[in-house]
C-alpha cells in the first residue's frame, strides 16, 4: 500500500492546524480546551508552545502528532489531513520513566523502533544506536538498564530512542520538567544542538517562558482556556546561545517582558513590532 505521508516531499514538510478546537466531556460536563486555534509551522523551524496550566498545549501538540482528533478544524502534514501519526513525526513524553521499557537496556531502548522498521539490516541498526547514543552523550551507557540512570540520563535515551527513526519532526511535552535546574540546562543544549545538526523541526510545549524563549526561533503563546493563539512572535536572538549571555540580552528581555505580560494579563500598550 502507498504510504499516504511520503518520505520525499523535504521542501514541503510543514505541519499547520487550521481552526482546530477540542472539546471533552469530563464529569457530564464539556470542557472546551482549545477554540479556533491555527498555527503554521515551517519545516526546521523551533517553535515552543508557552502558556498556563490548563491552556491546551498537550492537547495541541497531541492533535500535531495524530495522536488525538480535533473536534472541528484540521491538521496538515506535507500538506495532507492527518488522521493517523504520520511517520515522520515522533512525539516525546513529559513522563520519561513511562516512555522507556525498564526490561531492556539502553541500546534496547534505542534500537526498539529500528527492530520493527522493514529494510533495515542488524548492521544498520547497530551503526546507527552506536551514532545516537555517542549523540546524546551516552557513550559507556550502553548495557545500562533505566533504573540504573539519573533522570537526566534517561531523557537523553528517550531523545535517542526517537530519533533512531529519522523523524523530520520531533514533538516534545515538557520534557525537563521533572529534572533539576542543571540538568535542565544541560537537555536544552542537546536538544537545540540535535535541531541544529540534524536541520529537524521541533515543536516544544513549555510553562517555562524563559526556557521558550531562549531554545526557539518562534514563540507562541496561548491564551487560558479555552486555548486559542494570544501571541505569535519570532524570536530573533543570535547563534549560538548561551545561558548566561543570551539571556542578559536586551531583546532577550523584551521578549520576556512581552511574554510574561500577556500570560499575567498586563501587556504593556508599545509592545513589539
Amino acid at each position: 500500500m502507498k504510504d499516504d505521508f511520503p518520505l520525499n516531499l523535504r521542501t514541503s514538510l510543514n505541519l499547520k492546524a487550521s481552526n482546530v478546537s477540542k472539546t471533552f466531556f469530563a464529569g457530564g460536563r464539556e470542557v472546551h480546551a482549545l477554540s479556533g486555534v491555527s498555527l503554521e509551522i515551517e519545516q526546521g523551524s523551533f517553535v515552543a508552545l508557552i502558556g498556563p496550566s490548563g491552556c491546551g498545549k498537550s492537547t495541541l501538540l497531541q492533535m500535531l502528532a495524530g495522536l488525538m482528533s480535533p473536534t472541528s478544524g484540521h491538521v496538515w502534514y506535507a500538506g495532507r489531513k492527518i488522521d493517523r501519526v504520520p511517520p515522520d513525526i515522533l512525539y516525546v513524553f513529559q513522563q520519561y520513566t513511562r516512555s522507556l521499557f525498564p526490561w531492556k537496556t539502553v541500546i534496547g531502548n534505542v534500537s526498539f523502533g529500528l527492530q520493527h522498521k522493514r529494510g533495515i539490516t542488524t548492521d544498520e541498526i547497530r551503526r546507527t544506536v552506536e551514532e545516537l547514543i555517542e549523540l546524546v552523550g551516552l557513550a559507556g551507557f550502553e548495557s545500562h538498564y533505566p533504573w540504573q540512570l539519573s533522570g537526566g540520563m534517561q531523557q537523553r535515551v528517550a531523545i535517542a530512542r526517537a530519533l533512531a527513526c529519522r523523524p523530520q519532526v520531533l514533538l516534545m511535552d515538557e520534557p525537563f520538567s521533572a529534572v533539576d535546574a542543571l540538568t535542565r540546562v544541560g537537555l536544552q543544549e542537546l536538544v537545540r544542538r540535535l535541531w541544529r545538526e540534524l536541520g529537524i523541526t521541533v515543536v516544544l510545549v513549555t510553562h517555562d517562558v524563559d526556557e521558550g524563549i531562549y531554545m526557539s526561533t518562534r514563540a507562541v503563546v496561548l491564551s487560558r482556556p479555552p486555548g486559542s493563539v494570544a501571541i505569535d512572535i519570532p524570536i530573533e536572538l543570535p547563534s549560538p546561545r548561551s545561558q548566561i549571555a543570551t539571556r542578559a540580552e536586551p531583546k532577550y528581555l523584551e521578549y520576556r517582558a512581552k511574554l510574561l505580560g500577556q500570560l499575567f494579563g498586563e501587556v504593556g500598550t508599545d509592545g513589539m513590532k
